[in-house]
């Protein structure tokens, strides 16, 4: 389970579309939430969309590996999907906060690798929430003083990855995932395949 977190507008949507695109072998955990759309946001792909009864309803039934109140709504990891695509032999993709990745890591410690994004400067950071448009301006002032906070969790994640280029960010991020899958403890059947090696040698 590979965890991207990162005050909102520093660049971790763009960056997990990027890898999912460039490698086969990750699968995004596509979250639940009570909120609204954005523009252009598609149910089931950007988020599973849903009203704050029903969230509560999956709450009560223990379908979430975490959930968190994020800004007044509700965001959660139904747990279904991503146990099928570890099953599969799948690393599951998280764009989640550090709440989330704490809850996560109280779980599930030894399968998780945790990068968190950092922006270049404040500046940026308000440029880039500012220019994406989707937010009314109250929301983007909401926004900035959250990621204050959000970025005091920086060093409760095993990697940081400081956001100036988004090319230069998905390739550190695609060379922590490439070094956590060759860890002799996630290679399955590494053991036999030694053994054997060993064996003919």
């Amino acid at each position: 389970m590979l965890v991207l977190s990162s005050p909102s507008g520093a660049g971790k949507t763009t960056i997990a579309r990027a890898l999912l695109e460039a490698d086969a072998g990750v699968q995004m955990s596509v979250s639940v939430t009570s909120r609204e759309p954005r523009q252009g946001e598609t149910d089931g792909q950007d988020y599973h969309f849903v009203d704050a009864d029903k969230f509560k309803s999956m709450l009560d039934q223990d379908e979430f590996l975490e959930w968190a109140v994020v800004f007044d709504n509700f965001y959660g990891t139904p747990k279904e999907p991503v146990e099928l695509a570890l099953a599969k032999g799948l690393d599951v993709l998280f764009d989640i906060d550090w709440q989330g990745t704490e809850k996560l890591a109280k779980s599930s410690k030894k399968d998780l690798v945790t990068i968190f994004l950092l922006p270049p400067s404040a500046a940026d950071l308000q440029a880039r929430l500012t220019e994406r448009a989707q937010d009314p301006p109250e929301i983007v002032q909401k926004r900035m003083a959250g990621a204050s906070n959000e970025i005091q969790h920086w060093d409760d994640y095993d990697y940081v990855v400081v956001n100036r280029d988004v090319e230069e960010s998905l390739a550190a991020v695609r060379a922590i995932l490439d070094a956590e899958r060759h860890k002799r403890e996630r290679q399955i059947g590494l053991a036999e395949f030694v053994r054997k090696l060993q064996h003919d040698l």
